[in-house]
Order: structure tokens, then C-alpha cells, then sequence
């Protein structure tokens, strides 16, 4: 995973609460599905 990614994936994490889903070794194709997937979850959250 990019650095980008990393600083985008902790910080989703903690936002999101799920803080599990960041870990160090992540290909790129997984950080993106999990940022994507928490960006998901974070919008969803804020609509209600």
C-alpha cells in the first residue's frame, strides 16, 4: 500500500471505529477495497 493509502486507512479507521482495519501490509488492491469499504460505512452512518 501507498503511504497515502496508510494515512487514508488509519485515519478512516479510527473514524469509522474499527481501528482492526488497518495493518501495515496491505497490498494496494486491499487498501483500496477497505478504504472504499469504510467510506461506505462513514456515509451510510452519516445519513442518518
Amino acid at each position: 500500500m501507498t503511504r497515502s493509502q496508510a494515512l487514508t486507512l488509519k485515519s478512516l479507521a479510527i473514524e469509522a471505529y474499527q481501528p482492526g482495519q488497518f495493518e501495515k501490509d496491505l497490498t494496494r488492491a486491499e487498501a483500496a477495497r477497505r478504504i472504499q469499504m469504510l467510506r461506505d460505512e462513514i456515509a451510510l452512518a452519516d445519513s442518518f
